[in-house]
This record gives C-alpha cells, sequence and structure tokens, in this order.
C-alpha cells in the first residue's frame, strides 16, 4: 500500500481540530462566524468519532472537526482518530491540536488507511497525514507497515496462503533484509526429527514444512520468535462444524504476526541475533490423516498422546519450541491463533500471555498498555499440569474437560521449553470480528507492536 504519511507537500494540508465536549465551546467561539453557524446547522457537538469538514469561501476544505473523548473516560480510545481515513475526502492533512495521545493518533490514521484489495480493487480515497512534529515518523511507519503486512497474510484465503505460500512470504522477507532462510519439507521432518509438525500436516496434498529464518550478528543475544502456521484447520478427524471452520484461514495468524514482529526488528536494526521458526501446515482429513488416541514421538523425545486432532497447534508448536530451546536463547517467544478457550475468557481484543519471568510480565503488561496493543497475563497454573497426563504416553495433548483451555494449552507448551533464559507464550485471536477506529474487520496484528517495543528497550 502506498504510505499513509505525506513529507514534502505539506504547506496547503488541511487542519484537524480534535474536540471533547469539554472544549467544544471554547473551540466553537474561536471559529470564524460562518464555520460556527455551518457546525451549529450540522449539530456537532463532538461526540466520539464525529466528523465535519467545513467549507472554505471558495469551495474547499476549510478545517476539519473531529470528537474525541474527554480525557478523564473510561471509553477514551487512543486509536479514535483511526477512522479518520474512511471519513475523509481524498487530500492532505495534518493535526492542527493535540489528540490524547499524538503518536498513537499518529499510527491509528496510518492503521485506518488499510486496505485489502488483493482480489477487488479497494474504493478508498487517497487520504494522507502530515506526521505531527515530536513523533518518530519513521518508528510509527515502521510498525504500520508491518501490521499490514500481517493483515494481508490472515486475510488472504488459503486457496492461495498454504504452507508454500507462507514459506514464500517469509523467504521474501528473509532476502529483503539480508536474513538467512531454509526450510525443511514433507518426509524430511521425519529424517530430522520433528515428528509432531509432519503428524498434523501428513495428511494435506500441500507438503508440511518447517521455516527458519536468522538474522543479526551471532554475538549478539539471541531472542527466537515460534508461531504457529496452521494455513487452514478443518480440525481434523475431530471435524470442525462448517461455522468454526469459515474462519480457518487466519489460523496461520501466529505465524503472520511473528514474521511482522521479525520485519520490526530487523527493519530497526535492534542488536540481537534473531531466529524465526514457524512450523507451517495444513490440518486435512484424508485415509492417512492422525487419529484420536494415536501415539506420535516429539523432537523432544516426549511421547504424545492424541487427545484430539483439533488441537493441531500446539502439537507443531512443541517441535518447533523444542529446537529454539536447544539453542538456549535469551528470550524465547511463540505466538498461535491456539484456543477458543482464551476468548471466552478475554475476547478478541485482548490475548492472553504467559511466562514465569515476572520481570517479562511487567514489561509486556506496561508496553500493551503503551502501545494500545492489549495483553492480560494468565497464569501458569501447575495444579492443572495434571491435566495433561496420559496412560500410555508422557502426554496428552487435549485433556477431556473443558476447563482452562488456555492454561492447559500453555501448559503444554511449558514442557517443550527448558534451556531458554525467559520464555513468552501469547495466545492471539488475529482478527477483528467487527471494525473498530484503525483495525478494519478482518486479519489482525496482535502483541506484536508491543513486544516490537519491549525488544526495542532491551537491544534498542
Amino acid at each position: 500500500m502506498p504510505s499513509p504519511f505525506e513529507t514534502t507537500n505539506t504547506a496547503s494540508a488541511v487542519p484537524i481540530t480534535f474536540a471533547t465536549k469539554s472544549s467544544w465551546q471554547a473551540i466553537r467561539t474561536e471559529l470564524s462566524p460562518q464555520s460556527r453557524q455551518f457546525a451549529d446547522a450540522n449539530g456537532f457537538a463532538a461526540k466520539p468519532g464525529a466528523c465535519l469538514t467545513l467549507p472554505a469561501a471558495d469551495g474547499r476544505i476549510a478545517q476539519v472537526l473531529f470528537g474525541l473523548e474527554d480525557a478523564g473516560s473510561k471509553s477514551r480510545d487512543p486509536f479514535r482518530p483511526g477512522t479518520l481515513p474512511t471519513l475523509l475526502p481524498a487530500g492532505v492533512y495534518r493535526f492542527a491540536n493535540q489528540p490524547h495521545d499524538a503518536r498513537l493518533a499518529t499510527l491509528a490514521f496510518a492503521l485506518g488507511s488499510y486496505r485489502f484489495n488483493r482480489y477487488r480493487k479497494a474504493d478508498a480515497a487517497d487520504v494522507r497525514l502530515v506526521p505531527p512534529d515530536g513523533i518518530d515518523a519513521v518508528d510509527v511507519a515502521r510498525m504500520a507497515d508491518a501490521a499490514m503486512s500481517a493483515r494481508d497474510l490472515i486475510n488472504t484465503p488459503s486457496n492461495d496462503m498454504g504452507p508454500a505460500e507462507l514459506a514464500q512470504a517469509a523467504k521474501w522477507l528473509a532476502t529483503r533484509f539480508g536474513a538467512s532462510f531454509s526450510c525443511i519439507i514433507g518426509e524430511d521432518l521425519v529424517r530430522q526429527n520433528f515428528p509432531l509438525i509432519n503428524a498434523v500436516g501428513m495428511a494435506s496434498t500441500r507438503a508440511p514444512r518447517l521455516i527458519d529464518l536468522s538474522w543479526g550478528n551471532p554475538a549478539d543475544p539471541k531472542v527466537t520468535l515460534v508461531g504457529k502456521g496452521v494455513c487452514f484447520d478443518t480440525g481434523g478427524l475431530d471435524l470442525k462444524p462448517s461455522s468454526s471452520m469459515l474462519m480457518m484461514k487466519k489460523d496461520m495468524g501466529g505465524a503472520a504476526n511473528v514474521l511482522a514482529l521479525a520485519q520490526m526488528v530487523m527493519d530497526a536494526k535492534l542488536k540481537l541475533r534473531l531466529r524465526v521458526l514457524i512450523p507451517a501446515v495444513e490440518n486435512a482429513v484424508a485415509g492417512n490423516a492422525f487419529r484420536p488416541m494415536d501415539i506420535f514421538p516429539s523432537r523432544k523425545g516426549l511421547s504424545v498422546e492424541i487427545g484430539n486432532t483439533d488441537a493441531e497447534g500446539r502439537l507443531v508448536l512443541a517441535d518447533a519450541l523444542a529446537l529454539a530451546d536447544e539453542e538456549r536463547p535469551e528470550l524465547l517467544i511463540d505466538m498461535g491463533t491456539l484456543t477458543g478457550a482464551a476468548r471466552v475468557a478475554l475476547g478478541p481484543d485482548l490475548p492472553p500471555f504467559y511466562t514465569e519471568d515476572e520481570t517479562l510480565a511487567q514489561d509486556v503488561a506496561r508496553l500493551a498498555l503503551q502501545e494500545n496493543d492489549p495483553l492480560w497475563r494468565m497464569p501458569l497454573w501447575p495444579p492443572y499440569d495434571a491435566w495433561l497426563d496420559s496412560k500410555t504416553a508422557h502426554l496428552n495433548n487435549a485433556p477431556s474437560g473443558t476447563f482452562a483451555g488456555s492454561i492447559t494449552c500453555a501448559l503444554f507448551l511449558q514442557r517443550f521449553v527448558e534451556h531458554a533464559k525467559s520464555w513468552l507464550h501469547v495466545d492471539i485471536y488475529a482478527w477483528t470480528p467487527s471494525a473498530k477506529p484503525g483495525r478494519p474487520e478482518g486479519g489482525e496484528c496482535q502483541a506484536a507492536r508491543a513486544i516490537y517495543k519491549l525488544l526495542s528497550e532491551r537491544y534498542g
């Protein structure tokens, strides 16, 4: 997509004035009599999200009025200005006064400019913003561009985004930033000891694979990202109902988001040794599909009984996490669209995260709030670990009970992490069910911006 920012033709930029219910009367007084009369005639009262273009004498736009919540409002949304690209006519605009947070407002403006137009040309006006003084516009553009890349990957339907296409997207990113790239495909997964990845993907006509990208100075601290890349999930033999399968093109959202995070890291040239691992599979139904109560070895050496073939994401992540853990990274992060239980507990907008590192937990929570990239810590509750027990294997991938599904998934993955100094697990949704400011309906980049800021603080 073209940049939503304008840095050259700025002199004629149309001013956007932000008004709240408490500030509106003072702003109204400062308007010209004609503009004041026009605002009154249109009933503008600074309702949050209300937008009014004020005409100049020559018929052009003189000014834009845009309503925000009052500063102390509990419903205040720092991304509210993200609706502006969908409301304004084509042109170049600037902020005439301060929104609640100029940096987040600028980011929201960029994120709100996103359109998925791979299959149908988007009918959208060319609306651009002059970045406000005092913000790092390069960093804002970096985050917005990566988030849009993640959205594109998630929004692409599975017929055009299978394991091979996901690998190609990762290879393109590696080439762009001079990273190394490799891929283990099909039966080579068994030969190179990734049996769980192969088990999940072997029923598909599209071969499973493990994508591996490395970047940075090997002497710098090791940070490894692991993303769930299930390009379509039928549920396997534990088949999903059609209503649940409709959204399953987004089941590679963890992979899309770790690629977005990697893009931010490499573009910012952070001083770390980055590795990205993506098990890319399609969980399909065929005569050779893995079955409930099958038992498979894992790279870690733990045998896994299949309690449910629809709990496949944790299986492919387990082998990838075991590989990552062998290098003893300073920080190991995994992301995946893993459990409906996380959505029941926290909804689509608030992914849970898990870690036993208290400092890491505090930093993630602080930066999630700072970046308006919501995350909520949940516990790796040791008493529930026994729920993973199997009578015939080391552990079961899906306990038979219906309680604490997101926690038991995290505890399952924890079994495959032993040597990493710190581990962070994030159970994302990767989708916006209905449009919100700066967040169009469809694929979404979740957790990546907050974690990017964490890595920037530590390795910037």
